[in-house]
């Protein structure tokens, strides 16, 4: 009887290595995949799930806004002048100011 292969399975970076090849455009894919030991088809694949997959790479990667330092403590101050003063008015609401 004749022996079955089994089915390889290729790493993310595998994969990528050889997508990137194929879209570089330098060899056809049927060269690529017979350096890499892999089918044509796969090649393809891989190159288009690449190209695709491309935009997505500079999606949303904003960050958060960068926070200007000299106004964090003017910000900060401004919030406890504020609070010390809610409170001087609920100590003399309340009668607890002697």
């Amino acid at each position: 009887m004749s022996e079955k292969k089994k089915r390889r399975t290729h790493s993310p970076e595998f994969k990528a290595k050889v997508g990137l090849e194929a879209v570089k455009g330098v060899k056809t894919v049927n060269e690529i995949g017979q350096e890499f030991g892999v089918h044509p088809v796969l090649v393809g694949q891989w190159k288009k799930a690449i190209l695709e997959k491309a935009a997505a790479v500079f999606e949303g990667k904003r960050g958060p806004k960068p926070v200007a330092e000299h106004r964090e403590p003017e910000k900060l101050f401004s919030e406890i002048g504020k609070l010390k003063m809610e409170l001087d008015w609920l100590k003399k609401k309340s009668g607890l100011n002697s």
